[in-house]
């Protein structure tokens, strides 16, 4: 990162000593990523696979072991896409201020979802699950932004399209073996659910063993900026004055508004084009394979041709995935096609968004920054969740699908023109310089 010279206003490089410390990059090198990043990787990736263990089996266990409606199962997965979201914006401000703060505070977040993973084994109604899962996504909605402020603080700016590639291809790998632990797990026993749960628990607590033992206290080595004084809330909340986050913030949440959740898709797949029930737990993979190898080639294109513009792109992606479930084509051929379609997306939009975002808020304040656009969205698919799961109820699948998908067309258009506005500008840039006058 560039220093601010307090002696003439300008800005200088670090020094060789700095730059060589864990978690930043030694000048010169091309585009090295930070031991912070493949630290936190290694954390997401052993939580994916907890997290993931329970995502491929839920659907299926709450709507036919349980007997839920589709409106019962919206509830329960608007639950899971957007309560973490009510926190995830108190999250980022409490981790701001610098020192061991991002630490601490997702920290927390990851441990609280590791509790609650064996609690499913107890809970068998709509009322207990719903209490444990958001929970749940209260530790989710507490670790993400101080995860995503860690790998923005370690990452030269020119890089950290790239950077956050690497951290979501990691996280990816275990949403890939989460599912596959699972399929393993139900054909493996006879209580199948409950060993997945059980199984479940036990590698969330190993990837908070992970997390503190591994990743440093402080992101971005000596770089990064010293403890101090929490920024005020209003602070964190004022960052909406800035016209570019403000911008994104109501983007992503115009988007999230018409993404339909991953658990509702795989359904639609399930029952549209014939998927059979006992290979449902396997739907995931190909979402999760084709997000783990386009992850970094996005991550880092985006950083070349523009955020924003692969952004777009994605829910492009998105588009045509529905266009293909809503189409006459049916069989394997139309299920690898709208998974392939799917995984894309992910790539496109999940890091890039991070990363964008970074570029729009100063150092001191990248956890709340990143809350806010990160709350805007997941509020807009909790939202989504509920409406879509009772169209469901009221119509079918597949006139709910229509419907989201001719919503996501008009938004994507509105979205491209709200940001065609900011592109080409220093935040698109990352312009660090800028950043430090600020700070």
């Amino acid at each position: 990162m560039y220093l601010a010279d307090s002696r003439n206003g300008t800005t200088r490089e670090p020094s060789s000593t700095a730059a060589a410390a864990p978690g930043s990059i030694r000048p010169g090198r091309r585009a090295a990523v930070p031991g912070t990043v493949l630290a936190l990787g290694a954390v997401s990736l052993i939580t994916d696979v907890s997290a993931e263990m329970i995502t491929a089996v839920l659907p299926l266990y709450v709507v036919t072991a349980l007997g839920l409606s589709p409106l019962g199962f919206g509830l329960l997965d608007g639950i899971n896409n957007g309560v973490g979201a009510l926190v995830r914006l108190a999250g980022g401000h409490l981790a701001d201020g610098g020192g061991r703060r991002h630490k601490v505070v997702a920290g927390l977040g990851y441990g609280l979802s590791a509790v609650c993973k064996p609690l499913l084994l107890v809970a068998h109604g709509l009322p207990v699950i719903s209490a444990v899962l958001a929970a749940d996504r209260t530790g989710k909605g507490l670790r993400t932004a101080p995860r995503d402020a860690m790998i923005s603080l370690a990452t030269r700016p020119e890089h950290r399209g790239r950077a956050f590639g690497v951290h979501r291809a990691m996280d990816t790998t275990g949403a890939l073996l989460g599912p596959l632990a699972a399929f393993a797990v139900l054909r493996a026993t006879v209580d199948g659910y409950d060993a997945v749960f059980t199984v479940s628990g036990c590698v969330a607590v190993l990837g908070v063993l992970v997390l503190v033992l591994f990743v440093p206290g402080r992101a971005g080595g000596p770089d990064a900026e010293p403890a101090a004084a929490r920024p005020a809330l209003r602070d964190s909340l004022a960052l909406l004055h800035r016209p570019t986050l403000r911008r994104l913030t109501l983007c992503a949440a115009l988007l999230g508004l018409t993404t339909v959740s991953d658990s509702f898709l795989y359904l639609l797949l399930q029952r549209e084009l014939g998927v059979p029930a006992h290979l449902f737990p396997l739907l995931p993979l190909g979402t999760a394979a084709v997000f783990l190898l386009l992850a970094v080639p996005l991550g880092a294109l985006a950083d070349r041709i523009g955020r924003r513009r692969l952004f777009l792109a994605g829910h492009g992606a998105l588009l045509l995935a529905y266009g293909l479930v809503l189409s006459p084509l049916d069989g394997a051929p139309a299920v690898v096609a709208v998974l392939v379609l799917h995984g894309a997306f992910y790539a496109a939009t999940d890091g890039v968004l991070a990363a964008a975002t970074a570029g729009a808020v100063p150092a001191a304040h990248q956890g709340a920054g990143q809350a806010l656009v990160g709350t805007g969205q997941a509020l807009a698919r909790f939202v989504c969740s509920l409406a879509f799961g009772a169209a469901w109820s009221l119509w079918d699948g597949r006139a709910a699908l229509a419907v989201t998908a001719a919503g996501l067309a008009v938004g994507t258009v509105v979205a491209a023109r709200v940001l065609r506005t900011v592109e080409g500008t220093p935040e698109e840039n990352d312009d660090d310089r800028r950043i430090s006058d600020e700070v």
